[in-house]
């Protein structure tokens, strides 16, 4: 009770601080998009069901996340459903005790650099969408503030997305409500390559804008199965590998699909699993570049509307 408590003060705070930070001018100005895609998400009835919600995004700087979230009606501050959860690297955040329970209480999860998609942090998060819950994910991982990176030229280049996005969006057991992000203007908010101190400083006279994209559709992430051979025997799906609290490795709606739409793998994922690992390795890649690409295109949407003003 006390570490809800805790948790809902810690999020409101930050959520209320940043949402100063955005109307008392400091930046020139803030564009919203496409909010009420996401309010509507949150009040769908489908998450009491256990249909998760997932906004992947592009990741421009140090503020991104918290500051984006400032954009969010405060109501939504005080209520575990309707903020989101995130993955924190453990070098960079948890670095001390006072670090540590901030962030935690914050709603992030802390994960290991270079330990794999197979880590506590990867299944508390599909234990969080088997919830209902809502999971905020910076598909690169990482900030990325490449040169050729401008708005004015129309150019949305991303970086490779990280494959635990694939996992996360494969093994909950129902398909998640995916919502595509793109952020502009972070990254002349908070430059990377500054010196000491300034580096701490955010720049004022920034224009910064947030986009949430229409769901992408669960026939669109379906398609990455069109990487496997389709020769039964040489395909080896599981429904489930191996589990580690309530999260099976290998399972949920993906493989579902799989089993009911080539029945002969079923039999041939109980007699083998040589390959086992290989195949879902492929899909999870298709999986992850499905979304990487729905990004990208929200980016170069974006950039083409701002072009076009």
């Amino acid at each position: 009770m006390a570490a809800s408590f805790l948790s809902r003060a810690n999020v409101a705070t930050v959520g209320l601080t940043c949402k100063a930070f955005l109307k008392i001018g400091f930046c020139s100005s803030v564009s919203i998009t496409g909010l009420d895609i996401l309010l509507q998400a949150l009040q769908s009835r489908e998450r009491e069901n256990g249909r998760g919600i997932v906004t992947v995004a592009n990741h421009l700087s140090t503020l991104d996340d918290p500051l984006l979230w400032g954009i969010m009606p405060w109501r939504t501050y005080f209520n575990e459903r309707t903020t989101r959860w995130a993955l924190g690297a453990h070098d960079i955040i948890f670095t001390n005790p006072i670090f540590s329970a901030f962030f935690r209480h914050g709603q992030v999860l802390e994960t290991f650099r270079g330990k794999g998609i197979y880590q506590p942090s990867v299944d508390t998060a599909v234990a969080k969408l088997n919830g209902g819950g809502w999971v905020h994910l910076f598909g690169e991982g990482k900030v990325y503030q490449p040169k050729d990176y401008h708005e004015e030229h129309g150019v949305a280049h991303l970086a490779r997305f990280k494959w635990g996005i694939g996992r996360m969006l494969m093994e909950t057991n129902l398909p998640p409500i995916i919502i595509p992000t793109w952020i502009t203007g972070f990254d002349k908010l908070m430059p990377e390559g500054r010196s000491t101190p300034y580096k701490f400083f955010p720049r004022p006279g920034v224009d910064l804008s947030v986009t949430f994209g229409s769901p992408i559709p669960a026939e669109k992430i379906q398609s990455a199965l069109a990487s496997i051979n389709r020769d039964p025997a040489d395909v080896h799906i599981p429904s489930s590998t191996s589990q580690s609290g309530n999260v099976k490795h290998g399972g949920g709606w993906i493989g579902e699909t799989i089993a009911h739409s080539v029945p002969a793998y079923t039999q041939r994922y109980r007699e083998h699993d040589g390959k086992l690992w290989e195949e879902m390795a492929r899909v999870r890649s298709e999986v992850t570049e499905v979304i990487r690409r729905e990004v990208e295109a929200l980016g170069r949407s974006v950039s083409g509307d701002r072009l076009g003003k």
